[in-house]
């Protein structure tokens, strides 16, 4: 099935139909967490959070934005770590190069000498990096959930089998069940099921999300990321609510097995331990982040420079980026959104990440189908 499959109106339009007439029977109203960013700008994109709305289903956006939730405390470290050591070339990918903290941010950096920073695209150019450069230090500062992580360590893995001295990996590490345990028990916000991220479900599966089904009672659906996917997966979930059979449903068989990639995970598993980390919004989450087990020292940033990252998930004065990570506000409810705040001007990392909720609802508002009926007639 081709992607044009997925995006076609009348498909679109008869799956909308379907989640209205299951939705209707449901009180309290449906509200659907979509915990991928991905999914965020998919359901903004093409308009999709107004048009469930009209079906009587609310979206909300989760904390499936690893730039996002990376506290302060990392970006900081990267900050003094180039700034304060000389021949040092930090590499990351560029959204982590705008995120504001205390300091400043990395793209405003100025390194000590011989230092630099480079926006790579890839763990494979670092390592690269490490081949021409000898005589300098790299370090790879890579923030990511499961999708991401297997790639970034089987880097570390080439560089400790290649004898390479001179590169390390700056861990922002995270995994995406815990999270949503600690927003379900928090009992902070009303959620009546979860739009899981079909990237991480490729990787970890279907079983990580059972304990959601089977402790909280709640439904939820692995969905991939055209239109019809997303709806596909919404009318899922609202289909096991009428039913009250909550489960984890794979809406996206074309891409996730129910297993996932254990050839990845056995990669994770190799190099990585789980730890208790602290999460921007959400606070320290038992067994959320990865870190690298001591047998690879050598490549672990944190241990090499003795980095000792601040023990601070908070915000910047006024930015509400943690509550919107947990689903308590949307981002027009923060006074300094598309006001102080915006893509040019970022006070926090929502605003600063594509799969940022306050981004996204940046750079698509005014996507809705009747916003865009009004421009026209107003045209």
């Amino acid at each position: 099935m081709t992607s044009d499959l997925f995006r076609d109106r009348r498909v679109v339009a008869g799956l909308l139909s379907e989640i209205a007439a299951a939705a209707a029977s449901s009180s309290p109203p449906v509200r659907l967490m979509e915990v991928c960013g991905t999914h965020t700008m998919t359901i903004h994109r093409h308009g999709l959070k107004d048009l469930l709305a009209q079906a009587g289903v609310e979206m909300i956006s989760g904390p499936g934005c690893p730039v996002c939730i990376t506290p302060d405390g990392f970006h900081e470290a990267a900050i003094r770590l180039v700034t304060e050591r000389e021949n040092l070339i930090l590499a990351t990918f560029g959204d982590m190069t705008r995120v504001p903290t205390r300091l400043g941010s990395l793209q405003a950096a100025v390194p000590a000498p011989g230092s630099a920073v480079k926006i790579v695209y890839s763990p494979e150019e670092a390592l690269t990096l490490a081949r021409l450069n000898p005589v300098k230090d790299i370090v790879f500062f890579g923030a990511g959930f499961e999708t991401t992580i297997p790639a970034i360590v089987l880097t570390a893995g080439r560089a400790q089998a290649e004898g390479l001295k001179n590169i390390a990996v700056l861990t922002a590490f995270w995994t995406i069940p815990p999270p949503l345990r600690a927003i379900v028990s928090s009992g902070e916000i009303r959620i009546s099921g979860f739009l899981y991220p079909g990237h991480v479900s490729a990787i970890i599966g279907l079983e990580p999300y059972a304990f959601v089904a089977r402790e909280f009672g709640l439904p939820g659906a692995v969905a991939g990321f055209e239109p019809g996917d997303i709806l596909l997966g919404v009318r899922s979930v609202v289909e096991q609510i009428r039913a009250k059979k909550p489960a984890v449903v794979n809406a996206y068989p074309r891409v996730v097995r129910p297993e996932g990639n254990p050839a990845a995970r056995e990669v994770m598993n190799r190099f990585l331990e789980p730890y208790d980390a602290l999460w921007r919004g959400l606070g320290r989450i038992p067994a959320s982040g990865l870190r690298f087990k001591p047998a690879h020292a050598a490549v672990d940033a944190a241990v090499k420079y003795a980095l000792r990252p601040a023990e601070d998930a908070s915000d910047s004065p006024g930015c509400r980026c943690g509550e919107i990570l947990r689903g308590v506000i949307s981002p027009p409810q923060c006074r300094l959104f598309s006001r102080s705040c915006r893509p040019e001007s970022p006070r926090g990392p929502c605003m600063v990440s594509f799969e940022g909720a306050c981004y996204v609802h940046h750079k698509y508002r005014g996507s809705s189908p009747a916003q865009r009926r009004s421009r026209k007639s107003h045209g």
